[in-house]
């Protein structure tokens, strides 16, 4: 669906950033890249970035350099009102008269690049859903169960997707007494083990574990960023391959992706800092494994109910020839040389045009929420 706006005039959209998870800077990169991608003819931008803190701030276009510069103190604090009808941003004002709320910008709208605990796992989905407004990417339950590695497992497993096998623990078990976690995962079998926070991305707190010293250390970093945490029994000959999926109801798949570590793992320094890891783009595997890794991305998109994108992280093992789906990432990374934009280019897409769909996508899902009723009629 074409916004019904465009003729009359740019569409308004709000870019939110920052955040108060362990991927705030992933987070600012991420935004940085969109807005640079947002064409001005088409879109009239306001940046709002969120502190760590979780304060929420504006300063003109100079937003994203204020924070990646970290220098924050003097930027404006602004609200956006939960209640249905505003769809507009408010800026925290000081009058004679105290603390005063002034409208700052109409809002079409809201495109969250926010990775990560509240940002990423619904909580900032159930705000917008709470305002009423039109936003880019899943909706509250897809966002949540997207992000729980423990529940998303849980849910593959019911809808006969095949993962890695794994348990989850408590960080107060760990606290506890580590003796009883550590035997508990050594029942999947023989080391290495990777020790994950239950809800976080870009490779966060994740150890690969190949003693039980590795396993305690893990466990104990895992536990700095979740209360929950997943440890995953590690596949032997593997190959990391990647498929980016786009759409509502209707998802599409990019051609799949296949990521050579530099370093024992696909790590956040490789993701980000220094780019080392090299991507094999399309993935150099038989017609029919690419095809099966691109339906159970499908499947699992629709089980959790996910809408505008996704990366599909799985597992190919060269000896047994089986397929693990790893991770669904309901709000992929936007760098400059992160997999999902790279995945839809090699597809015919290029990065400006796969802003415009997701923010289509949007209006569309807006749409479909209008035509739900929420009272009870006669």
């Amino acid at each position: 669906m074409k916004n019904s706006l465009s003729h009359l005039r740019k569409l308004r959209v709000a870019v939110l950033f920052g955040g108060r998870s362990g991927e705030h800077d992933v987070s600012l990169m991420s935004a940085r890249s969109v807005l640079a991608a947002l064409d001005p003819q088409k879109y009239e931008v306001t940046q709002v970035g969120i502190t760590l803190d979780g304060e929420w701030l504006h300063d003109g276009n100079n937003t994203i350099e204020a924070f990646a510069q970290g220098k924050t103190q003097d930027l404006n604090r602004v609200v956006l009102p939960s209640e249905p009808s505003h769809s507009a941003f408010y800026e925290l004002r000081m009058t004679d008269r105290g603390e005063m709320l002034e409208k700052l910008a109409d809002i079409d709208v809201f495109f969250p690049v926010l990775h990560g605990p509240f940002g990423e796992d619904g909580t900032m989905q159930g705000l917008l859903e709470l305002a009423d407004v039109a936003y880019v990417g899943a909706g509250v339950a897809g966002s949540s169960v997207g992000m729980d590695k423990g529940i998303f497992k849980d849910v593959m497993r019911a809808n006969g997707i095949p993962i890695v096998d794994s348990v989850l623990v408590l960080r107060s078990e760990i606290e506890n007494d580590m003796n009883a976690v550590i035997e508990k995962v050594e029942k999947m079998g023989a080391y290495p083990f990777f020790a994950k926070p239950a809800n976080l991305g870009s490779s966060v707190g994740i150890s690969k574990c190949s003693s039980r010293s590795d396993l305690s250390e893990g466990l104990m970093e895992a536990a700095r960023f979740d209360r929950r945490i997943v440890i995953e029994r590690g596949v032997g000959n593997v190959r990391e391959i990647e498929v980016s999926v786009l759409g509502n109801e209707d998802p599409q798949t990019s051609v799949c992706g296949e990521v050579l570590p530099s370093r024992e793992f696909y790590s956040y320094e490789s993701k980000y800092i220094d780019g080392t890891s090299g991507l094999i783009i399309p993935s150099q595997l038989p017609a029919e494994v690419t095809e099966k890794i691109r339906e159970y991305a499908v499947r699992a998109y629709k089980a959790i109910d996910c809408a505008g994108m996704a990366r599909a992280d799985f597992f190919f093992d060269n000896d047994t020839r089986q397929i693990y789906l790893n991770e669904l990432n309901t709000l992929p990374g936007f760098t400059s040389i992160s997999m999902y934009p790279k995945l839809w280019q090699a597809s015919g897409l290029t990065y400006p045009q796969l802003v415009d769909r997701l923010i289509e996508l949007a209006l569309e899902r807006k749409a479909q929420r209008d035509h739900t009723e929420h009272r009870r009629t006669a």
